[in-house]
């Protein structure tokens, strides 16, 4: 099953981590939270790593339904969005399938919420 979806674009990281926050915010979501994966790894393994950010997106009205249909969503959330240097050179670009990952808890309720956040995410995804 695949639980992500993702698309690689010529362009450079930095303009793509803003039109990735640009897409989201279109598409009505916040970034919650933003962690520097090179940053990370560099500080506290002393490791070096490519261009990687998780965006860690939530868009309020889905996320209360969600909640308000599912009592222990809240360990499923945010959705997370990737922005990282591509292999063969470019930015990729990858999203989690929030229907994917809903599957598993079999809540009928959530899973419509989840095929609506997941058409979000990946018109957030194609438009680059």
């Amino acid at each position: 099953m695949v639980y992500y979806f993702s698309k690689t674009i010529q362009d450079s990281f930095e303009n793509t981590v803003q039109k990735v926050k640009a897409g989201l915010t279109q598409e009505g979501f916040g970034v919650l939270t933003e962690i520097d994966v090179q940053a990370t790894l560099k500080n506290k393994l002393n490791k070096e790593f490519r261009n990687y950010i998780i965006l860690g997106a939530c868009n309020p009205p889905f996320a209360f339904k969600a909640l308000q249909s599912e009592r222990m969503i809240g360990t499923m959330l945010p959705c997370n969005v990737i922005v990282q240097e591509g292999k063969n050179g470019g930015t990729e670009i990858a999203a989690i399938d929030p229907a994917a990952s809903m599957q598993a808890v079999e809540n009928e309720s959530l899973a419509k919420i989840a095929l609506e956040v997941r058409d979000k995410l990946r018109r957030v995804v194609e438009q680059l």
